[in-house]
């Protein structure tokens, strides 16, 4: 195998965790599933979020990076941690949801908003994660760099998405809950506080604070765990509404599985 070659493959392998993630929320829909052409649509326009994810980023940076660094390294943690990232990424994977498949007729459970915006989270993971693989030098390194972020990376965008995904759900059939606001500043403080821990790293080591920098390595695991037993608990409770809902109509729904 050329060394072209298997840097293709080892991008490749990129969309590999990415696409597990999304079948195991197919999985948890499985009793009234969603049509696979708007599942796919929501995962293709998830993708392509990743284009005014750098434009934005690019702007941001241009605009504010220079006072951020004036301010000092931890400063620009916090600023590329919370703003570049998380508040940029996080506001255009769910309005890929709005756009593409809000107003589709199919859109009629709250189990719905969890899965369309994982799918629309894990779009964008499977590009982001592609990109990451693609820079990995060798074999060691990538398999490392792969494990990590299966485990923890590409499942937090499912999450901190899905989780914006169900309160603007509720809002939308149950008028309860704190809708996309409150949806977007939980996933926000999540993706936040999982990268401001990693981006960290350079200037508390660099300041000798090795011991809170190894503390800090944390933070991604609690993050990724407590994210994950909070969207499947979100997935119950709203599989158990959607199911009263169903009972309380009288009928049976059913979806084209185009």
């Amino acid at each position: 195998m050329t060394d072209q070659q298997q840097t293709i493959l080892i991008a490749a392998s990129g969309a590999v965790p990415a696409l597990i993630v999304m079948a195991y929320f197919d999985w948890l829909d499985r009793k009234r599933p969603e049509p696979r052409s708007l599942r796919r649509k929501a995962a293709f326009f998830g993708m392509l979020s990743v284009i005014p994810v750098l434009l934005i980023d690019g702007g941001l940076m241009k605009a504010f990076a220079g006072k951020a660094e004036a301010a000092g390294p931890y400063h620009v943690a916090l600023f590329q941690a919370f703003i570049v990232a998380a508040m940029v990424e996080e506001f255009c994977k769910i309005g890929v949801v709005y756009w593409s498949v809000w107003n589709k007729k199919e859109f009629d459970e709250r189990m719905d908003g969890i899965v369309y915006a994982a799918r629309a989270g894990l779009g964008f993971a499977l590009v982001e994660n592609i990109l990451y693989m693609s820079q990995q030098g060798d074999l060691k390194a990538a398999a490392f760099v792969w494990t990590l972020r299966a485990l923890l990376a590409v499942p937090g965008h499912a999450v901190w998405t899905g989780i914006m995904g169900y309160l603007v759900a509720r809002r939308r059939f149950d008028k309860r809950g704190p809708g996309f606001l409150g949806g977007y500043l939980i996933a926000v403080f999540l993706h936040g506080a999982y990268d401001v821990s990693i981006f960290l790293q350079v200037p508390l080591r660099a300041d000798g604070m090795d011991a809170l920098a190894g503390g800090l390595l944390l933070v991604p695991l609690v993050v990724t765990f407590i994210g994950w037993r909070t969207i499947r608990r979100m997935a119950r409770t709203a599989l158990k509404l959607d199911d009263a809902s169903e009972a309380a109509s009288g009928h049976t729904a059913t979806k084209s599985a185009t």
